[in-house]
C-alpha cells in the first residue's frame, strides 16, 4: 500500500503541533536547584511526576487565625540555620494518600490533612507561584518535592537522567511569576 503525497503531507501536518508545543518546554532533571524566592534561600529539589502536590520541609506547624482569615506559622525544617518563624495565609488543606507503611488501622484514616500555602519559587530562569503543603521531610535527602501540578506551571519535561540541567535559579529580584 502506498499513500498519496497529499495524503502524506497532510499526516505531517497533523504531527507538527505536538512536536512544536514540545520544543517549548524547559527540560529539568530529576533533581534542581530552586530558590524560594520569597524567603530567598536556595535549595536542591527532587521533581517527582508521580506526586501531585509540592511538599516543603517544615516543622512546628501551627494553624492560627489572623484578622478572621487562617493562616500558618512554621519552621522550616532545612538545616539548623532557620531559627525564626515563617508565617502565610494558608491556601487550602490537602487531603495526602498515606501509603500502606503510613496507613494507622486505629486512626481509620487513609489520608493525611496538609496545610497547603502559596510560595513564589524559581527554578532556571522561571519564576513560578506554586502552592506547597507543609510536612516534615527531614528524613528525605531533598527538602522540596516537586510534583506535576507545579511541574506545569514550569511547562517542564522531566529527564530522570539529568541532575541540575537548568543550573543556579537565575531570576532576578525584581522579577514577577510567569502567567
Amino acid at each position: 500500500m502506498t499513500l498519496k503525497p497529499t495524503l502524506l503531507l497532510m499526516c505531517l501536518l497533523c504531527a507538527l503541533p505536538g512536536l512544536s508545543s514540545a520544543t517549548e518546554k524547559a527540560v529539568y532533571g530529576l533533581n534542581e536547584y530552586v530558590r524560594l524566592f520569597d524567603l530567598d534561600l536556595q535549595l536542591a529539589a527532587k521533581l517527582d511526576t508521580g506526586a501531585k502536590t509540592a511538599s516543603l520541609s517544615a516543622r512546628d506547624i501551627q494553624r492560627f487565625k489572623r484578622d478572621g482569615e487562617p493562616w500558618v506559622r512554621f519552621y522550616l525544617a532545612v538545616d539548623d540555620a532557620h531559627k525564626h518563624p515563617i508565617e502565610r495565609p494558608l491556601a487550602r488543606i490537602s487531603k495526602i494518600k498515606r501509603r500502606a507503611g503510613d496507613y494507622d488501622p486505629e486512626e481509620n484514616k487513609t489520608y493525611t490533612a496538609r496545610p497547603v500555602i502559596e510560595m513564589n519559587i524559581c527554578m532556571g530562569r522561571s519564576l513560578q507561584n506554586i502552592e506547597v503543603n507543609l510536612t516534615d521531610r527531614s528524613a528525605f535527602q531533598y527538602p522540596l518535592l516537586i510534583g506535576s501540578e507545579a511541574l506545569k506551571r514550569f511547562t517542564a519535561l522531566v529527564d530522570p537522567s539529568l541532575k541540575y540541567a537548568a543550573g543556579q535559579p537565575a531570576c532576578t529580584p525584581d522579577a514577577t511569576p510567569d502567567e
